[in-house]
């Protein structure tokens, strides 16, 4: 178990054996960095499920936001059936979801029907698969990758039924002013605020704690950092449950990375290395190694390859601006929040932040493309840029990518991504920007009626 609040299989059957436990919820990460799965009753899982499994159609790995089965995925087409995917319980993730009643989670890998040998093989294409690789990769040299990510929010008061019907315009803000770092702000919201905190706490995760932000009720829960596999697990296990417990409270949650004109919603992540038995990689004496420059040479080298990881929806893009602590500049600084990488802490607390993904971001996506990235800088042992000191939005250093289809175009033409990832991802995923491309390139906008409908 990943700590004591976690429960073991053992210990998850007893209680529902007990009573205790009487829904299971199975779940995987979809493409969109959504759960998927099944409520299941507590005796057909310990009877059923806990020896045989369970499976769902394929076509989760291949539909858009609005679940509609769409053309260009290998894996899965009506040409070949939709079929099943069969799901793999991970054991480490089970824990307890305290805000509903007696119901336990747990989340799964993904892996194909047994072929004519009777061998599974993994579903490649999964978020969860494609960090896996990265942190084989990582376990290969002997090192752990530890990792934490800071997802920002705008909470409204209002439901999330009663946003749809106002087409999401003209909504309540749970603040309205500024509240970054304000306690009044916060305790404005503290039943919410308390309730996710408290609620994720029994579920396993190391809460640390919440602050207010910029935008009018933007909120921020903090969590330990850990392992980049749990750290990613607990990432979509507390944006789902953020979720509902605000719909429990009347409120609606928005993790889109830009909501309005004002600051985005970005998700900081910050990752090291260690040795498989604690011993540091990026620092040495009385500064960082040539590994962590290689490391982070190779994240900056590699940034616009994978900003579609990054940044993977239409709307990501909005939050890239100037002077909005959204980096629009790929160049590393010292403790400089301008940059696309910030170098923080020192010793055992040395590590580099990306600050270019938003809070609409796959957390696996993101960590193993930059996993993929530091790793290609050791094996090539890039050299370093020099520092950017002062403003890295008027700096002529290189940009991040500023649209969908421009990410879109760095990541399917990339050799790095490609050599890293695998064909099978890089065209997975390109083919899931293309789709949400043609999407929104159909679409009418409010913004197209207000300046057309009558004075064009």
């Amino acid at each position: 178990m990943r700590n004591s609040r976690h429960l073991s299989m053992e210990q998850l059957l007893a209680r529902i054996q007990e009573g205790e436990i009487d829904t299971v919820v199975v779940a995987f990460t979809d493409m969109q960095g959504r759960l998927q799965g099944k409520r299941l009753h507590g005796r057909y899982f310990a009877d059923v499920v806990v020896r045989h499994g369970t499976e769902g159609c394929n076509y989760l790995l291949a539909v858009d936001v609005d679940m509609n089965t769409v053309g260009g995925y290998a894996i899965s087409s009506w040409e070949k059936g939709y079929g099943d995917m069969e799901f793999v319980l991970d054991d480490r993730t089970i824990r307890l979801l305290t805000h509903l009643p007696s119901t336990a989670m747990v989340q799964c890998d993904l892996v194909w029907p047994p072929d004519e040998s009777g061998q599974h093989s993994p579903v490649v294409q999964s978020p969860r698969a494609i960090l896996q690789k990265q942190l084989d990769k990582c376990a290969e040299r002997g090192w752990v990758a530890l990792a934490g990510t800071e997802l920002e929010f705008i909470a409204f008061d209002t439901t999330y039924e009663a946003a749809h019907d106002a087409r999401y315009h003209d909504l309540t803000p749970v603040n309205q002013y500024n509240v970054d770092y304000s306690i009044l702000g916060t305790t404005r919201v503290e039943p919410l605020l308390r309730a996710i905190r408290n609620t994720m706490y029994d579920a396993g995760l190391d809460v640390e704690g919440a602050k207010g932000e910029c935008n009018l009720g933007q909120h921020e829960i903090g969590f330990l950092y850990a392992d980049a596999l749990t750290t990613a697990d607990n990432h979509v296990v507390y944006k789902t449950v953020a979720k509902e417990i605000a719909s429990q409270q009347g409120k609606a949650i928005t993790f889109m990375a830009k909501y309005d004109q004002r600051e985005g919603s970005s998700c900081h992540i910050h990752l090291s290395l260690r040795g498989e038995d604690g011993e540091l990689v990026f620092w040495k004496d009385d500064g960082r190694t040539p590994l962590y420059d290689h490391f982070i040479a190779g994240v900056l080298a590699t940034i616009a390859d994978f900003t579609l990881l990054f940044a993977p929806n239409i709307n990501s893009y909005k939050r890239f601006a100037d002077g909005s602590f959204a980096p629009t500049t790929i160049a590393w600084g010292l403790d400089n929040r301008t940059c696309a990488v910030r170098l923080v802490g020192h010793g055992a607390g040395a590590r580099m932040e990306n600050r270019v993904p938003g809070a609409d971001t796959n957390p696996y996506l993101a960590l193993a493309a930059m996993l993929a990235g530091g790793l290609y800088g050791i094996e090539h042992e890039l050299e370093l840029e020099d520092e950017l000191v002062g403003n890295a939005y008027t700096s002529d250093r290189p940009k991040v990518p500023a649209t969908l289809a421009a990410a879109r175009e760095a990541f399917t033409t990339s050799e790095i991504a490609r050599a890293t990832l695998g064909d099978d991802v890089v065209d997975h995923y390109a083919n899931m920007a293309a789709v949400e491309l043609a999407a929104f390139n159909a679409a009418v906008t409010d913004w197209e009626l207000f300046r057309g409908f009558e004075r064009l």
